[in-house]
């Protein structure tokens, strides 16, 4: 990513090809909320399932589950989201925009300004963080006045009802986090599975959260997808495995999706700041074109999530031990990915402005393409010769056919959308059973048997 692209050159091209388009767009669409268009869907499922190939497949200590987005409210009352789960936030009275109070204070301290001694010990008291907008003299970012109203909590659970009725016994919650179906599961999938600890239930699903202040793209949405694990470990092992989760999570994002290590930081979260249920966290950020963004954070949740549930469902969720013959709970060592903030990520890093050549492209690893493979007949009366080579591929990688415009003109799109191999059908190649193929980065071409073809492009996707 060169440090000259805005944000707004990722949403011109993002929504213009096919990948990310406004919700409901025909009534007006709402604010921050996103559809994933054709090639948006096949990006983000790339990324989803080389993280289940990664920590799925490949492993031996694992478990996938899919958790119920609503589950009993009792679930959201244990682990504290319904009591706890708020964000202070503050309107300029101005030009009536709606701010984290935390977060402009913090984007100030970034900036320069220096931290008052007790400020990160009581970031989350609002009368304090009253004072501290004041002294530090916070501006509002889209006006820059600094009249603000007092901050208040807002919990960000999104409320629904279940039954008929819409009273209080009706009233559940669409999950905030995907980790506390695993917790609540932890039970029946060790039973069910007879693995010994250590061992990690890991979850792909959508959350949702009442962000008041989303923005950035889809960085920060109310409905979003996360990519959780809960790795389960005995007490006394738990500083170990914390450490073999950061170097897992760094070899993920730099060598599995190739995300730019310059552009990728761990940022420890200090004793202080840390959630009542950590005992240690950091937060893995990648330099958006906006500034640094967190895209996972890892946390040792001790054994504070099985210890709440446990208490309040009166439910013994100790794991037993038969080789000690002794029970205990297990500590946890918590990734938790964002799977939008990571196909931004991929994307921003991919995308490539080549002056020489006069084009804008992603430049992609190859694994990580939505498509794979652009098949494309010379003449559009070539096309029955190009469907073949498309239902021979087909069979093995997601391919685009596309037969309108000149070559050239194609072979541009296909750049544009990411493709890193492009194919060009003609009569003459083709009676000697060949095709060409075009490398979308170098543009080179080359002249490949075409029952060589899917081991070929087998060997340059690994």
């Amino acid at each position: 990513m060169t440090t000259a692209v805005k944000m707004k050159d990722i949403v011109n091209l993002c929504q213009n090809r096919g990948f990310v388009y406004p919700w409901s767009e025909i009534y007006g669409g709402l604010a921050n909320s996103w559809d994933y268009g054709p090639y948006g869907s096949l990006l983000k499922d790339n990324i989803a399932n080389l993280w289940k190939k990664e920590f799925i497949q490949k492993r031996t200590d694992n478990m996938l589950i899919d958790a119920s987005l609503i589950m009993n409210p009792k679930v959201w009352e244990a682990s504290g989201h319904v009591g706890g789960f708020a964000d202070p936030l503050m309107d300029c009275r101005e030009c009536k925009a709606r701010w984290r109070a935390d977060k402009l204070v913090d984007n100030k301290i970034e900036a320069g300004e220096n931290e008052p001694a007790w400020y990160a010990g009581d970031k989350t008291e609002t009368k304090r963080l009253d004072e501290i907008v004041v002294e530090m003299w916070i501006e509002c970012p889209d006006c820059k006045a600094k009249n603000f109203s007092d901050i208040k909590k807002f919990n960000l659970m999104l409320k629904t009802f279940l039954w008929v009725t819409e009273d209080g016994s009706a009233l559940a919650y669409l999950r905030p986090e995907t980790a506390q179906g695993q917790f609540v599961d932890f039970a029946n999938v060790a039973r069910s599975s007879r693995r010994k600890l250590p061992f990690w239930i890991a979850q792909v699903g959508k959350s949702f959260r009442n962000e008041i202040t989303p923005g950035n793209f889809i960085f920060r949405t109310r409905e979003f997808e996360q990519m959780e694990i809960e790795y389960f470990v005995e007490p006394w092992k738990d500083d170990e495995a914390f450490k073999m989760w950061k170097e897992n999570s760094k070899n993920f994002f730099e060598n599995i999706i190739w995300l730019s290590p310059e552009n990728l930081r761990f940022s420890p979260i200090k004793k202080e700041e840390l959630p009542h249920y950590s005992k240690e966290a950091g937060d893995f950020d990648y330099l958006y074109p906006f500034g640094w963004g967190e895209i996972e954070t890892l946390a040792n949740r001790t054994d504070y999530d099985l210890k709440a549930h446990m208490t309040a469902s009166k439910q013994n969720l100790a794991y037993f031990d038969a080789v000690n013959n002794k029970k205990f709970l297990p500590y946890v060592i918590e990734p938790a990915m964002g799977l939008w903030r990571i196909t931004l990520a991929a994307i921003c890093d991919a995308y490539t402005i080549d002056e020489e050549n006069n084009r804008t492209y992603l430049k992609f690893e190859p694994r990580v393409a939505p498509i794979k493979i652009a098949i494309l007949p010379v003449v559009k009366k070539l096309w029955h010769l190009a469907k073949e080579i498309y239902t021979q591929l087909s069979e093995d990688f997601v391919c685009e056919y596309d037969e309108v415009w000149a070559i050239w003109k194609r072979f541009a799109r296909m750049d544009e959308i990411w493709v890193p191999f492009s194919i060009s059908v003609d009569s003459e190649e083709y009676e000697k059973w060949n095709v060409t193929i075009r490398f979308r980065d170098s543009m080179e071409q080359e002249i490949v048997k075409i029952n060589e073809l899917n081991e070929f492009i087998r060997i340059r996707l690994k």
